[in-house]
């Protein structure tokens, strides 16, 4: 386990060279990130490595990654001149239902991001080092979000429902030769048949 900041001391201690699983975790949020040993050190990295419960859930529409479900991120910190560069790849599942058929689906989630996170605010980056720490969750909730599928399907040709029992089609299943009338012009084309023979009553 990453050593934590002590109770009685004011110094954090940093995680072992070798154990590069560590990522030196802060107490309020497992994706804030300690960087001082990177601080004002060129050249300097470390590998991060990180399994953790998504502390929020990540999309509210067809498809989200609940709050709780397991997130790893394979990545590395890199100490630059402006500040610490962040980089990685983002793995999670999401749950979901198909658009057509409406079943329950699980979606894996593959992600990368690359984020400097700045000394000073005044070099217009987005994110900066607040108190000797960055803060990932952000980023990796947009990253998230934004590989999340909008028409999920539990598969490419799912034949999806019978708008007349409900129920799932069978698989294989093939749309009939024969046009069924659509029901919703059937009002219309009532009335196209009246007017019409009221035309030719006329006759």
């Amino acid at each position: 386990m990453c050593p934590r900041r002590s109770k009685t001391s004011s110094t954090p201690t940093a995680c072992p060279t070798k154990q590069v699983d560590c990522p030196a975790v802060a107490d309020n949020s497992p994706l804030v990130l300690r960087v001082r040993d990177l601080m004002g050190k060129p050249g300097s990295m470390r590998e991060l490595q990180m399994t953790l419960d998504a502390p929020e859930h990540y999309g509210e529409a067809v498809a989200r990654v609940a709050q709780g479900s397991e997130v790893s991120i394979d990545g590395r910190l890199e100490s630059v001149h402006e500040g610490i560069l962040a980089s990685g790849e983002i793995h999670t599942t999401a749950h979901a239902e198909c658009v057509r058929c409406l079943e329950p689906l699980e979606v894996a989630i593959d992600a990368d991001f690359q984020e400097l996170f700045a000394y000073s605010g005044e070099d217009g980056y987005d994110n900066e080092v607040v108190d000797e720490t960055i803060d990932l969750g952000p980023i990796v909730r947009d990253q998230v979000v934004l590989q999340l599928p909008f028409q999920p399907m539990c598969s490419p040709d799912c034949p999806g429902l019978d708008p007349e029992t409900g129920e799932k089609r069978p698989e294989g299943w093939q749309e009939s030769s024969e046009d069924r009338p659509d029901p919703r012009w059937e009002a219309l084309r009532a009335l196209v048949d009246q007017d019409n023979e009221n035309g030719t009553s006329r006759e």
